[in-house]
């Protein structure tokens, strides 16, 4: 059976499939014939280098068509496609590099330098290519090749035909709780659990989607995924700018996207005068994930793009998307991540593994999922892998409750949570409260050692451009919307809050000063 973008180029060559547009200079337009060939040629070129079914290959750099063509390159040979953030340091890289066992990279010319450096240190890469311009001056004879390589291989379709489960994806893990993990899943035929969440959402071949964060982290890169099985013209985004989100949306009448809460944030807290110059109304689904929407930001979007749009999903790069939040329950429910996604099965278990059966925040449990969208294992880390079961029931780690409607609420990570006076005190809750205050921009919310109480509840605050607030008027802001052991006994401020590549906030890095050398550690690191 054909690949499907080699039956797209037969059946609309001329339809655009991606579009690269900076807003200086002519933009790059790829139409599914150039795409498809521009994918063969480089798998064709990767098999030339001895890459065969189940071989990773590993990719680095910000979104481009380029990256689009080694997603499908890999995936017409077989091979497993393995993301490295290109925002990691030279140490976390290698890291990730050489637990993927990765033989052969495909690598943007701004990260080249950085994997030359790193020659000594990887070798299990045999080689490397380098695209969107030349390898850097000294860099590996022989083993950095330039896109001429590529360029000279066939534009006709690899020979190879991967069974069914050996072509697939290696995602690393944020990495908020320690290293990250390569989480591995094997591509199937016809997936229940994508199909069915397709047709809740409503997505057509019609649509545009924009990336509104990076290719590396799973929601994006398995959303544009979708929107190319489904024929769709991708516009990638190189890197976000909030103002240009908005200038793209308007000029290429995108209708569909996926997006943290960070970029969103930046694009609803543009002024006014800036989003009145630009048509938002083509927005037919914004998908909201990879973090939660706090109720300030729902509104904040609902304000300034069609209510009608706005999807919440919940899930991660383990388990995929295991719930979803219809628009018409946004604020209906709000903080609610909604009922489980089609084809997903969802159980609430407590500390000794019995499933939770009652309703309400007083009742609440691990959330394990089972779907055909769970990935296949960690690599190398059978025994995470293994950890993280209930017989055929995965779970990440995060606390939620039902309500008497069915609808799930994640109270936070497992491993997020405060104990205060014997309390259990829940992060998110108290960020989505401070959140509410018109001078709070973002906040994150963590437990700080205390003598009295074994953990003390701390808030680190950004404010809005512009805006004071004292430690003192936000504490009293918190006593009209929580109970007093949720109340932050302490409050900082900072002008940003530290993030993982896929926009989640490290926590452990903003707890780390505040429990270095008091012998045990805080169990939340």
């Amino acid at each position: 059976m054909p690949d499907f973008l080699t039956s797209y180029a037969a059946s609309q060559p001329d339809k655009l499939a991606v579009i690269d547009d900076r807003g200086s200079g002519e933009p790059v337009r790829w139409t599914y014939r150039e795409l498809e060939e521009r994918s063969n040629r480089l798998a064709n070129a990767l098999a030339s280098l001895g890459v065969s079914p189940g071989d990773k290959v590993l990719w680095c750099g910000p979104n481009s068509p380029q990256v689009v063509a080694v997603i499908a390159a890999t995936r017409k040979l077989g091979a497993v496609a393995v993301a490295v953030n290109y925002r990691l340091t030279a140490e976390e890289a290698t890291y990730v590099i050489r637990h993927s066992d990765a033989a052969v990279g495909y690598v943007d010319a701004e990260q080249a330098p950085m994997f030359a450096g790193l020659r000594g240190e990887l070798d299990r890469l045999r080689q490397v290519i380098v695209y969107g311009g030349e390898p850097p001056a000294g860099a590996p004879g022989g083993w950095m090749l330039g896109e001429d390589f590529v360029a000279g291989a066939s534009a006709e379709p690899p020979a190879a035909e991967p069974d069914e489960g050996t072509a697939g994806t290696m995602i690393f893990t944020s990495g908020t709780t320690g290293r990250p993990k390569g989480a591995v899943r094997r591509m199937r035929a016809a997936d229940p659990a994508a199909v069915g969440l397709i047709m809740l959402i409503g997505y057509t071949p019609d649509d545009v989607y924009l990336t509104s964060g990076p290719l590396y982290h799973s929601g994006p890169w398995g959303f544009m995924g979708g929107a190319l099985a489904l024929g769709q013209t991708v516009i990638v985004q190189r890197k976000f700018d909030p103002e240009d989100w908005l200038r793209l949306v308007q000029t290429y009448r995108v209708s569909s996207t996926f997006a943290a809460p960070a970029p969103i944030r930046m694009v609803c807290n543009l002024p006014g005068e800036v989003k009145a110059r630009y048509d938002r109304s083509s927005m037919k689904r914004m998908i909201a994930n990879a973090a939660p929407w706090s109720m300030a930001l729902k509104r904040q979007y609902l304000a300034d793009f069609p209510p009608e749009s706005l999807w919440e999903v919940y899930g991660s790069t383990e388990l995929g998307v295991n719930c979803v939040l219809e628009p018409a329950d946004q604020l209906r429910k709000p903080g609610s991540c909604g009922k489980p996604a089609p084809g997903v099965e969802v159980r609430l278990l407590d500390a000794a593994g019995a499933e939770v059966t009652g309703t309400g925040p007083d009742h609440p449990g691990e959330l394990f999922a089972r779907s055909t969208a769970v990935f296949d294992e960690y690599y190398k880390q059978q025994d995470s892998y293994d950890s993280a079961r209930r017989g055929d029931f995965h779970t990440v780690g995060d606390i939620a409750y039902r309500d008497e409607d069915g609808y799930l609420y994640i109270c936070d990570r497992k491993s997020d949570m405060i104990i205060t006076g014997g309390m259990n005190v829940y992060p998110a809750e108290i960020e989505a409260a401070l959140e509410q205050h018109p001078a709070v921009y973002e906040a994150a919310v963590f437990g700080i050692p205390s003598e009295d109480w074994g953990e003390a509840v701390h808030a680190e605050v950004v404010l809005r451009p512009g805006a004071s607030l004292t430690a003192q008027d936000l504490v009293a802001f918190s006593r009209e919307h929580l109970a007093s052991y949720k109340i932050p006994r302490s409050v900082s401020f900072t002008g940003e809050l530290p993030r993982t590549g896929s926009g989640k906030v490290l926590k452990r890095t903003l707890r780390a000063p505040y429990w270095a050398g008091q012998g045990a550690a805080s169990p939340s690191i």
